[in-house]
């Protein structure tokens, strides 16, 4: 599922009276939300869905894949994603 995808399934839950707009800005609130949640507070935590939480990751020696040659990887941030339970019970 793509975001316009997601977009339409949000204004299909919403009724009939929501515009692709209206769900559209919902969307990107919750998201922008979340966005922020995890810059601030480390992570966000959506009970019977999951965790979104920031990964911090050590800078480390790595390989050019075309040449071979070793080359150093700098430490970077990212987000990591850590499904419920009851979420992963349904995806059975």
């Amino acid at each position: 599922m793509n975001k316009g995808e997601l977009i339409e399934s949000v204004q299909n839950a919403l009724g009939g009276e929501a515009s692709k707009k209206e769900a559209e800005a919902a969307l990107s609130a919750v998201l922008e939300s979340i966005g922020n949640g995890v810059r601030k507070d480390d992570n966000v935590q959506i009970i019977g869905f999951g965790t979104f939480k920031k990964k911090h990751r050590a800078a480390r020696m790595g390989r050019n894949p075309k040449t071979g040659e070793p080359m150093q990887i700098n430490a970077s941030t990212s987000v990591g994603f850590t499904p419920s339970a009851a979420l992963k019970k349904s995806m059975q």
